[in-house]
């Protein structure tokens, strides 16, 4: 009986032990806080590989023993551990990670999270942007990181420069340095798509950015494209059209005002009477016919449009009422479209992410536009269990071989001219008046031809493998191959080709490069409390191009082929350019943690770079940086309202070693070599036969031995915070900077027989302000609100130049800002009751001139006069962008941007076109002075100098409607029964609108149209 007893307890033991190991379905969904399904979260059963992650309802379903333990973690949310204990259905609520504090951001040869992180590292999530549908990593960054300006980019390309911090060179490049999923990228920021990409991340102090040492002082963009998650692959596709407008109009007098104009433009300085210019059929009263004839007979119209300067064609088209509209012809609306396809997923021991892009965008000028074909692939194995390989490889063609309409000819167009010749070919001056710069602005396009095309191909190639003591070691091999074509025809059927046969260039060239990079890793944890992470680096690189250049002219019979009959012209020339490069570098990291609350990072490289001199091949970055979790201190716990507190500090010094080419932008590797120039001259032989001989002479450039790094020095205090409940979270720094021995290109005498040579001899230091907001408006309910604003001010200051004295020619001055404005100060328009105090400058000025301070007051202006009127730099920037999340569904954003206090160039209020005169061309519609209109911020037309050359300048302050986004959620259920995974329509405005105070010309920050952009997209998940 006993033994029947403890069988039959066995058996129920066994039983319920099995019914708690045995597989089965759990089932549940998971949620932020506020009820928001959460996407991606990956789910595993813990001391196991088995996981699977939530689709875009945030629901998910795993097999697993009742008895063991599941592991959920998403980007942004506090990690969770929970037993199951036999349940079948279990539903999650994530917490939000305090500031995102467990995210990770790259750190430069490896990442960390941002708690621990001792430098300014400012981040942005692509996938936070993707309503708005970024064209480029420019348009990802822009107005979303403190300290980072993004220039704007009217072309169909897109993009636009990026400056940190501020400008710390006067002559060396300003681009901050690329680095592409861990390594060093030479190529294009257009090559990589905005679908492909996870995060970005701008180093921008000196700890940070050290590790990259000579090239890192112009800061650090670190781009993370995605990797493959989830155990099922997704498919997703994000298509979009859209379509480039005008932002604003800045159109040229109509045909009827274009005659106005035109008679006050002769009346402007004239001595003769003013209803001289008045139209015969309606002259002002008390004027008669015999007094406006002056002497002269003939027809009056005609002779009225004589005296306003229209040729004969002019005339003619007046009288039949004939006129053209060239701005509407010029420009239109621009069609766009961007089309991803990506797969992605990660399976046992692999994972994958693939895309292919295809984008097509017009301008918003007739015959501009730019085409792009964008892959990649990154995929990453587990070879072994001590070894894992992987790749991220990017191929891209961009063809920018399109020929635009030649816009800035609106000026010089008169509305009453020709755009064809009788037989339907295009005429080449309007107004067949020879003696102007105008032409038509199709010629171009419509006759020539032009390649532009760029195939390029980066990849990452690396292997990680686990060694003993728990040291990593990681081989990366990074290749980059870039071709590129340009060929042009300038054809003899263009009437603006003067060479009969036309003109053929033909030009290739192949860029390679390749980095080595070997990394030593080593993190331990020591008693709990003490935490040291190692880095060690052994880099190498190599940058080599080769350029070759043929050209022809004069083609026989003729030049239908164009660049692809180069052989057949009569003038053949050839050109060739090959440069090289070399460089390497050893560099050591520590960081060191104590508690998780006090953290210290200490590193140094060491560069060699082929370029500078022999004596200068070699410079050491050292770097260091503490910081201090404030919050974690148990004195500090009381303090409900703040949840988090860091402080931190750095010091160290980078390089900018990116000495460019004046000429065409490039690198140049012989900067500091003394350079042989190869010329031809013509010769005639004993026979009489002509012949070329090759001359060599040494180029005007002096070599220079002692040429060496730009080195910046610069210190760096931040607090980073999170109060209220994270209500409310941010950071601000502080920093300022000095940059030593600047690359300049002092002019020498010329008994050396050199005309200049490059050297290390200025200085400008910076200092700089950035604030970082982020708050939570709106939690709970049904709408929630988030918005985050990012400010920042820079200044810089020249303290040495080449030598004692400023250089005017370069706008540099010693104790003043790289870009401040040195001129004459305008004070207004001399007015008709001024002529007497005009005429003491014995200038010729008459009323309707611009009226210039003379700052000593003896009626002579020269540089004593000159001032310093402000600055071409914003003085301070900032950007405020809003979310919002209504009813689950919808997403609507805006952002604004603003730059304020700089100073542009706006001679248009001169009123003075230069030597040809308004009176054989048109113009914008702009104020000018009249006796009749003496208004004191605009010149007369064809307004004097006052005797000197003089700009004048108008504050260009602006706050620009940056995007306007909505976006659509489909709704889980109806998406399920598609088998599609989410979907989401979104549209978009960009460049929505733009506010200024002052400027009433272009765009603030351009000087030409500017496009709005509309899309219309469509992103779902299969």
């Amino acid at each position: 009986m006993k033994k029947g007893i403890a069988i039959l307890i066995v058996l129920v033991l066994t039983t319920y032990v099995l019914s708690f190991a045995q597989d089965h379905a759990v089932r549940g969904f998971v949620k932020d806080k506020g009820g928001a399904p959460i996407p991606g979260v990956s789910i595993k059963i813990k001391d196991s590989r088995i996981g699977v992650s939530t689709g875009q309802n945030g629901e998910y379903v795993i097999n697993a023993p009742g008895n063991s333990v599941l592991i959920f973690t998403a980007i942004g949310f506090s990690t969770q551990e929970i037993a199951l204990k036999n349940r079948t259905a279990l539903n999650v609520s994530m917490e939000e990670a305090v500031q995102g504090l467990t995210e990770v951001v790259v750190i430069g040869y490896g990442t960390a999270q941002k708690k621990d992180v001792t430098g300014a590292i400012s981040s942005i999530k692509a996938t936070r942007l993707e309503n708005e549908n970024p064209q480029s990593v420019a348009d990802i960054l822009k107005g979303n990181i403190a300290g980072l300006n993004v220039s704007l980019s009217t072309s169909a390309k897109g993009g636009g420069d990026l400056l940190v911090r501020g400008k710390t060179t006067l002559s060396a490049g300003t681009s901050p340095l690329i680095v592409l999923d861990g390594v060093i990228y030479n190529g294009q920021l257009s090559d990589i798509n905005p679908n492909d990409i996870e995060s970005v991340d701008v180093l921008k102090d000196a700890s940070s950015l050290a590790v990259f040492g000579a090239k890192a002082a112009t800061g650090v963009v670190a781009v993370t494209t995605k990797k493959g998650k989830g155990d099922t692959p997704t498919i997703t596709v994000n298509t979009n059209i859209g379509m480039a407008q005008l932002a604003q109009n800045m159109r040229p007098y109509s045909p009827e005002g274009f005659l106005t104009w035109r008679a006050d433009v002769m009346r402007s300085g004239a001595t003769t009477p003013g209803y001289l210019y008045n139209d015969p059929r309606s002259l002002p009263a008390g004027v008669t016919m015999d007094q406006w004839y002056n002497g002269q007979s003939g027809d009056p119209v005609n002779l009225w449009l004589g005296r306003l300067g229209l040729l004969a064609n002019e005339q003619s088209n007046y009288l039949a009422g004939k006129t053209v509209d060239w701005y509407d012809a010029i420009f239109r609306t621009g069609l766009r479209q961007d089309h991803t396809l990506s797969m992605s997923g990660k399976k046992n021991e692999i994972s994958y992410y693939m895309s292919l892009g295809y984008q097509k965008n017009e301008n918003l000028i007739e015959g501009g536009q730019f085409s792009t074909v964008r892959s990649r692939i990154n995929l990453e194995g587990q070879a072994a269990k001590f070894l894992t390989v992987g790749m991220n490889v990017q191929y891209a063609q961009r063809n920018e071989g399109a020929i635009e309409a030649d816009w800035s000819q609106l000026t010089s167009l008169s509305p009453y001219g020709d755009m064809y010749n009788a037989d339907g070919s295009l005429r080449k001056i309007p107004t067949d008046d020879n003696g102007l710069n105008a032409r038509n602005p199709f010629l171009n396009m419509t006759y020539n031809d032009k390649m532009d095309v760029q195939n390029t191909l980066f990849a990452s190639l690396y292997g990680k493998a686990k060694l003993p003591f728990g040291i990593m070691y990681q081989l990366n091999f990074s290749p980059g191959v870039d071709n590129y074509r340009t060929f042009n025809h300038d054809s003899a059927l263009n009437p603006n080709v003067a060479i009969q046969g036309g003109v053929v260039t033909r030009a290739q060239e192949t860029r390679y490069n390749w980095q080595v990079d070997n990394l030593l890793k080593w993190s331990k944890t020591i008693a709990d409390i003490h935490n040291i992470d190692v880095t060690f680096l052994a880099n190498g690189e190599k940058y080599q191009t080769w350029w070759t250049q043929a050209s022809n002219q004069g083609f026989v019979p003729d030049d239908g082929l164009g660049y692809h009959n180069v052989s057949s012209g009569i003038k053949p020339t050839v050109n060739s350019e090959d440069k090289v490069y070399t460089g390497d570098a050893l560099m050591a990291r520590v960081n060191y943690s104590l508690k998780q609350r006090y953290n210290l990072t200490l590193s140094v490289r060491r560069d060699g770079y082929s370029v500078f001199g022999i004596n200068s091949k070699r410079a050491n970055f050292p770097a260091a940086a503490v910081a201090w979790n404030f919050t974690e201190e148990s004195f500090m716990k009381s303090l409900s309202w703040l949840n988090y507190g860091k402080l931190r500090l750095s010091y160290g010094i980078n390089g900018n070693r990116d000495l460019r080419n004046p000429d065409n932008g490039t690198v140049d590797p012989y900067a500091a070599l003394t350079q042989l120039t190869v010329g031809k001259y013509q010769t005639v032989n004993g026979s009489g036969a002509a012949s070329d001989v090759n001359t060599v002479v040494i180029n005007s450039r002096m070599g220079n031995s002692d040429l060496k790094w730009e080195e910046t020095t610069s210190f760096n205090a931040g607090l980073d915070f999170s109060v209220l409940k994270e209500r409310l979270s941010g950071s601000i720094d502080v920093y300022r900077k000095k940059t030593t021995d600047l690359l300049v290109k002092p002019s020498l005498t010329s008994v050396t027989g050199y005309s200049s040579v490059y050297s290390n001899l200025a200085q400008v230091n910076n200092k700089g302000f950035e604030l970082s907001l982020n708050s939570k408006n709106l939690t709970e309910g049904n709408v929630t609100w988030n918005s985050s604003l990012v400010f920042s001010l820079n200044r810089n200051k020249i303290i040495k130049l080449a030598t004692t004295a400023n250089e005017p020619g370069n706008g540099w001055f010693i104790g003043q800002d790289v870009d401040v404005i040195w001129d004459y100060k305008v004070l207004g328009v001399w007015q008709e009751s001024e002529v007497a105090e005009a005429n003491k400058f014995n200038k010729s000025i008459k009323p309707g001139d611009f009226k210039l301070q003379d700052v000593d007051g003896n009626y002579i202006y020269d540089d004593n006069d000159k001032q310093f009127l402000g600055y071409k730099n914003p003085r301070f920037t900032w950007a405020l962008r809003n979310e919002f999340n209504i009813y689950k569904r919808f997403d609507f954003s805006f952002q604004l941007l603003s730059n304020w206090g700089q100073y542009k160039e706006y001679n248009q209020a001169k009123n003075q076109p230069g030597s040809v005169g308004f009176a054989r061309q048109t113009s914008y519609v702009i104020p000018y002075w009249t006796p009749e209109n003496p208004v004191n911020d605009y010149a007369r037309l064809n307004s004097g100098t006052s005797g000197t050359s003089f700009s004048v300048y108008r504050k260009n302050s602006f706050i620009r409607l940056n995007s306007v986004a909505l976006a659509y959620t489909l709704p889980e259920n109806f998406m399920s029964k598609l088998r599609v995974k989410g979907a989401k329509v979104y549209v978009n405005v960009n460049n929505a609108a733009v506010y200024t105070t002052d400027w009433n010309y272009w765009d603030p920050e351009n000087n030409g149209p500017t496009p709005r952009y509309y899309t219309l997209g469509l992103n779902v998940s299969l």
